[in-house]
């Protein structure tokens, strides 16, 4: 098989071909290999690339003589999950010679069901942020269009997949940090249920938020390798086991589900090209035999206010713990501990990461935790109740998964308001902790939108059997213009 017919496969068609022989685990990593080499310079979707790891780990599980289920196909991890021995930065001039000493469960769980991690992928430094240009190694740039971001904070995972310089990839999403990159570059993003994947060895941003999950190609790849990721974890206390086994979605219509489109995300504040194709999209969903009716969420306008402030609060307290004295960077020559503390933290944090500990300090501060956290605790609550009420009348529920397209790099950098509205429509889940996928729903102008389905929590196969639906009902097939590969 070419190179061209190897990258173009998805995962279930890669592991099944593996099994049968038609081509080596070998073969398979060097056209991801290749491909990195041909794209990436420009893209800079990854932060570092073990290229020496994937062929020896490939010739390893092509030696022995039982596959395991995945074994061999190629993957790619954002660099906020921590792997012993290699180098883990979280885009961060703090971290930016760490090396870890233990290995985060999910990647453990990877590499038992046979997967190769190519690389670690670029990202906005600690995972805060909606654009990937707040990684101190410079930005990941979207394969549909140089000039513009691939969206954040997993944007170099979403940027890999959808270039094909991996056949899938991690995310974490700790406000929409899967799905809203997912869409700006044309692939699926799927943020489980709080708590079903372990978060041992997650570089914690905000901890009752963060949320690692897929991004791929195909709803059937996520599916897939979402039955890998899930389980309890005793490392983990937040991590629950998952009450049934992930089941690969059956190709199917959509009858007898009810989705509702929810009022407050479909309407100001979003682009007219956006708002064109889901549109067009819920008209090929109701052709396919769902039902729409209108949903509603009526907290949902104070759910952005409400996680900027639970959300830097939890990352101040959390980004604590790098101060110079156990790991990473330490200034050197200061003049005492206390100047050492503000000069390596002046240092290796970033303006965004350095805006959020502002924030999230002044939340929790004397005289302004009740007025600022503890309404925000309360806000939370009702948009939990909003989305149980919705689901009393609803399957599931979607709106876009962004207000926009992806915007030109250097658009949004200088209004840090206008950057954060880019998560209008995925905050209020996580505030929530419910499953949600993004799927690509068509193009704007040349550029992909993404269609956001959210379920009840702990509903994810209910939610990827409905996804493929729609994957099937909109038979979106486009690709990223990178000129072809022999």
């Amino acid at each position: 098989m070419t190179v061209a017919g190897l990258i173009e496969l998805n995962a279930l068609e890669a592991a099944e071909r593996l099994q049968n022989g038609e081509f080596s685990a070998v073969e398979l990593v060097e056209a991801y290999l290749g491909q990195i080499r041909r794209h990436d310079p420009a893209i800079l979707a990854y932060l570092r690339v073990s290229e020496e790891n994937a062929r020896l780990e490939a010739e390893a599980i092509d030696a022995a003589p039982d596959r395991p289920p995945l074994g061999g196909l190629p993957a790619a991890v954002k660099d906020v999950l921590v792997t012993e021995g290699i180098v883990t930065t979280c885009a961060s001039r703090m971290l930016e010679n760490y090396r870890p000493i233990y290995t985060a469960t999910c990647i453990r769980q990877m590499r038992r069901a046979g997967m190769i991690i190519l690389g670690k992928t670029n990202m906005d430094e600690f995972a805060m942020g909606s654009s990937t240009e707040n990684s101190a190694f410079g930005p990941t740039h979207n394969p549909w269009d140089l000039d513009r971001v691939p969206g954040g904070s997993s944007g170099g995972s979403a940027a890999a997949v959808a270039a094909r310089e991996a056949l899938w990839a991690l995310g974490s999403d700790t406000g929409g940090s899967i799905r809203q990159p997912a869409a700006f570059c044309g692939v699926v993003g799927l943020k489980p249920t709080y708590g079903s994947v372990s978060r041992y060895g997650l570089v914690a941003f905000a901890s009752s938020f963060d949320q690692v999950g897929p991004i791929t190609r195909t709803v059937s790849d996520a599916a897939l390798m979402l039955r890998h990721l899930v389980g309890k974890d005793p490392r983990d206390s937040t991590s629950i086991a998952y009450p049934k086994e992930i089941l690969i979605p059956e190709d199917r219509d959509l009858s007898g589900l009810r989705i509702g489109v929810i009022r407050e995300l479909v309407g100001e504040g979003i682009d007219a090209g956006v708002m064109a194709v889901f549109d067009q999209t819920v008209k090929n969903l109701a052709i396919a035999g769902a039902e729409i009716v209108e949903s509603s969420l009526p907290h949902a306008e104070y759910a952005l206010p409400a996680y900027y402030i639970l959300a830097p609060a939890e990352a101040s307290a959390n980004l604590a713990r790098f101060d110079g004295v156990r790991y990473g960077l330490r200034a050197a020559g200061a003049a005492g501990i206390t100047e050492m503390y503000e000069t390596t933290r002046s240092r290796g944090f970033g303006d965004e990461v350095k805006r959020r500990i502002m924030l999230g300090t002044y939340a929790l501060s004397s005289g302004y935790y009740d007025a600022y956290y503890g309404r925000s605790q309360k806000v939370r609550t009702l948009i939990v109740e909003d989305f149980q009420k919705a689901f009393g009348a609803a399957d599931l529920l979607i709106s876009p998964t962004a207000p926009t397209t992806a915007f030109r790099l250097g658009e949004k950098t200088g209004d840090p308001l206008t950057m954060y509205m880019s998560d209008i429509c995925t905050i209020p889940v996580n505030l929530a902790g419910l499953p949600a996928i993004s799927i690509p729903a068509g193009l704007s102008d040349g550029l992909p939108v993404g269609l956001q389905i959210i379920g009840p929590a702990f509903s994810e196969n209910r939610l990827l059997a409905a996804a493929r639906g729609a994957e099937l009902a909109i038979g979106f097939d486009a690709a990223p213009p990178l000129g072809e590969v022999s």
